[in-house]
């Protein structure tokens, strides 16, 4: 099935929501790199239901009105990556985890670097918060959208850290 989108203006810059079929399979930054998130072809669909969906619950997010998302999602990734993210998602708006914790979590403690690595090729950022994901230190680590952006979706959540957009150590 072909890869379907639509463009969202946001607080944190353009998002480009994709579907495939139903699900929802990514939302993308304006500045992104180009092969953080492998797609197939894709064609703009403004009236996709489930693009339009997951546009209303966005800007009910950045409204201050929503904290979870109701989505049926397509995570197309490694075993272990979707592992990642299916932990991504089992963390409270306004909390933050550090990339151990996630690899305790998942039963991969040593596996520090691999859920970083993993965390920063989810492809369905804010809906799955890898921006809750940050360094054993309290900083504030690289993020796809920009780590102005990962300080804007905190804030929003209300979320406490330490070090606010210094970059720091991941473990």
């Amino acid at each position: 099935m072909a890869y379907t989108f639509i463009t969202l203006p946001s607080p944190v810059g353009e998002l480009k929501l994709v579907a495939n079929g139903s699900r929802l399979a990514a939302i993308l930054w304006e500045n992104d790199k180009p092969n953080r998130v492998r797609l197939g072809p894709m064609s703009e669909s403004p009236d996709n239901p489930v693009l339009l969906k997951t546009a209303r619950q966005l800007e009910e997010y950045f409204a201050g009105t929503r904290n979870a998302f109701d989505l049926e999602l397509d995570f197309a990734g490694t075993e272990f990556q979707k592992k990642v993210w299916a932990a991504l998602l089992t963390i409270p708006f306004g909390e933050t985890r550090t990339y151990s914790q996630i690899a305790e979590q998942i039963g991969h403690p040593s596996a520090v670097r691999a859920v970083g690595a993993a965390n920063g090729r989810n492809p369905i950022s804010i809906i799955a918060p890898c921006h809750r994901v940050i360094g054993a230190s309290g900083k504030l680590t690289g993020f796809a959208g920009g780590l102005e952006a990962k300080e804007r979706l905190l804030t929003l959540e209300g979320g406490q850290w330490s070090d606010i957009g210094k970059t720091g150590d991941l473990f």
